[in-house]
């Protein structure tokens, strides 16, 4: 069954390949050139169809849409050139994170997927941004873009294993830490990018501060109950707080 469909895809790939190379002959169209984007989306239909065959194939979305990229912006390029100029990195970039964002959403215990999923959109709206708007805006952007990815994972629910009840829910708190990192400077560059720096000469310390202040606050709080123990068995204190 699988070598009948493998046959028919492949079919369907040399007659348009072919109709297309005898439409370049004749000079109806020029589709020598568009040989490249059947051939890509040919290839991207098979593996989305492989991806949609069954969960255990989740895999098969990351090169679906990376070839589904490849062929709409080869094919964009082709037919609209000067639209194009500017746009087609930012449009694979999309392509790309989609397929890590199909990747989660088809097995939500993949959450790994959506750190190169926010990266590569992130990307995206980088390799949009003009070159004349200076040279703070790409980091400030690259750096708050992955902030906020790091910050979307903590709302993301992970089992844990099984209880009582069932399985054991959980949110992850370790991607504040790379989130708050990152926000940090990425403020700080977008600071930068605003011309405002002459007037805001006390933004870096304060931000500096305040981002390890949270940390500490953060890390002291999620202490776990043996580590404190521990800590007053080492300072001779008994538990019940009396000194003597």
């Amino acid at each position: 069954m699988k070598s009948t469909k493998s046959s028919i895809t492949l079919g369907v790939v040399l007659i348009a390949a072919g109709v297309l190379l005898l439409l370049d002959v004749l000079g109806v169209v020029n589709g020598a050139s568009l040989i490249w984007p059947v051939i890509f989306g040919a290839a991207g239909v098979s593996f989305l169809a492989l991806f949609f065959r069954s969960r255990d194939n989740w895999w098969a979305a990351i090169p679906g849409f990376v070839f589904a990229g490849l062929a709409v912006v080869t094919a964009w390029g082709i037919l609209l050139p000067t639209s194009a100029q500017g746009w087609g990195g930012s449009l694979f970039f999309l392509f790309l994170g989609g397929g890590f964002m199909a990747v989660y959403l088809r097995e939500r215990g993949n959450w790994w997927a959506l750190i190169p999923a926010g990266v590569l959109w992130t990307l995206a709206v980088v390799t949009a941004i003009p070159a004349e708007s200076g040279g703070m805006v790409v980091p400030a952007v690259l750096f708050l873009g992955i902030a906020a990815t790091f910050a979307a994972l903590t709302a993301v629910p992970v089992r844990t294993g099984k209880g009582p009840d069932g399985h054991i829910i959980t949110h992850m708190k370790w991607p504040l830490f790379p989130a708050v990192i990152l926000g940090v400077m990425g403020l700080l560059f977008a600071v930068q990018a605003t011309a405002l720096l002459s007037g805001l000469n006390l933004v870096v310390p304060v931000v500096l501060v305040l981002g390890g202040a949270y940390l500490v606050v953060f890390s002291l709080r999620n202490r776990r109950p043996g580590e404190i123990h521990k800590a007053h068995r080492g300072g001779h204190l008994p538990l019940d707080g009396h000194t003597g």
